[in-house]
C-alpha cells in the first residue's frame, strides 16, 4: 500500500466507516454462526466489530507486519490471527460457520487469484455456510489513490457470474456508493451450479 493508503486504512475514521456503514449493511440478514473466518484484514477496521458478533473469529493476513500487529492487538481474545494467503487456506474444508471478505479484494492482483481466493472460502465453508463482503466500485479517483498499489476493482456484473461458476448459491449484491455481497456454500452438494 502507498502511504496516504495505509494511513487511511489505519485511521479511526475508515473503522468507524466501516462499522457505522459498510459492515451493518453488508451483514444484514446473513446468520455468522460461531466461527468465522475473515479474510485480508489488514489493519483491522472490521475485525473488532465482527469478533463481537461470533463466538470464534480467525483472521488470516497475507502482510507479515500487518498479520504480527493484528496478533499483539488481538492477544488472549476469541481472534486468532495467521499470516497466510486467502488463496491457499490452510484449514481442513467444511471448517467456518461464515467468512467475510471487506475491502480487500481489490488488493488482489488478478481475476484468477481472486477466483482461487474464493473457491478456497467456498472450500473451508461448512455446507449452508455464508461468504459476506464489501468493496470499492471502480472509480478513475480510487485508481489514482492506488498509485503504486496493486488495484484490480471488482466488476459487479461479472461477480455474480463468477460466483455462480465457482459454486456459490443464494447470492445478493448491493450496489449504491459501494458494492456489499453475501454468497452461500450450498446446503448439500445438490445446491450448487453446475461448473462444467
Amino acid at each position: 500500500m502507498n502511504h496516504n493508503h495505509a494511513q487511511l486504512c489505519a485511521s479511526p475514521e475508515w473503522a468507524a466507516h466501516l462499522q457505522d456503514n459498510v459492515l451493518p449493511k453488508a451483514i444484514a440478514q446473513a446468520r455468522l454462526g460461531k466461527e468465522l473466518l475473515e479474510v485480508g484484514p489488514g489493519p483491522g477496521a472490521a475485525t473488532e466489530w465482527l469478533r463481537t458478533r461470533v463466538e470464534r473469529l480467525v483472521a488470516v493476513e497475507i502482510d507479515a507486519k500487518a498479520a504480527s500487529l493484528l496478533a499483539e492487538r488481538y492477544a488472549g481474545t476469541n481472534v486468532e490471527i495467521r499470516q497466510g494467503s486467502g488463496a491457499s487456506l490452510e484449514f481442513p474444508g467444511d471448517s467456518f460457520d461464515s467468512a467475510a471478505a471487506f475491502t480487500m479484494l481489490h488488493h488482489v492482483p488478478t481475476v484468477a487469484l481472486q477466483n482461487r481466493l474464493l473457491s478456497e472460502v467456498l472450500r473451508v465453508l461448512r455446507p449452508g455456510g455464508v461468504l459476506v463482503g464489501a468493496d470499492s466500485l471502480p472509480s478513475h479517483a480510487l485508481h489514482q489513490f492506488h498509485e503504486g498499489d496493486t488495484y484490480n476493482p471488482v466488476e459487479p456484473a461479472s461477480f455474480l457470474v463468477r460466483l455462480q461458476t465457482l459454486g456459490y448459491v443464494d447470492i445478493t449484491l448491493g450496489v449504491s456508493d459501494g458494492l456489499t455481497f453475501s454468497a452461500h456454500k450450498p446446503a448439500s452438494t445438490g445446491d450448487a451450479f453446475p461448473t462444467e
